[in-house]
This record gives C-alpha cells, structure tokens and sequence, in this order.
C-alpha cells in the first residue's frame, strides 16, 4: 500500500467513524458516552491484534502526542 493510498483510507475510515458519532448524538448518546464506547473498541481491537502490551505501549505515549495537538480536528476557540 502507497503512502497515498494508506492516507485516503484512514481520512475515509475517519470519516465513516465520524459520521457515526454525529449519528449517536442526534440519537441522544452524550459525546462523553461515544468517545468511551469508541475507546474501548479501538483499544479491544488493537489488543486482540497486537497485544496487550503493544498497546500498553501505545497508550503511554497519548498524553504526549495530544499535548502536542496531534488529535485536535478543530481550531481550539478561545
């Protein structure tokens, strides 16, 4: 898979997941509900393919990486 390709398949598989999520919410399910829901399978599914400490790993690296911005979508209103 090219660099290109693997960038237009997960900008698609966010959108699909985040079409979703705006789904729950006009359902009624609280954001904080979606996000927890959508947490465990990500890390369930990441878990059962890679191992629970792959993923520990993984996990330990977050806070860094969202300090730094990196899973901001929107522009941070003042």
């Amino acid at each position: 898979m090219t660099a290109q390709n693997e960038s237009e398949l997960k900008a698609r598989a966010l959108e699909l997941v985040l079409d979703a999520w705006d789904r729950a919410l006009s359902e009624g399910v609280e954001a904080e509900v979606v996000a927890s829901v959508a947490i465990f399978a990500a890390l369930a599914d990441m878990v059962d393919r890679h191992g629970e400490d792959a993923v520990a790993d993984f996990c330990a690296t977050l806070a860094d990486r969202t300090r730094r911005g990196e899973f901001t979508l929107r522009a941070n209103e003042p």
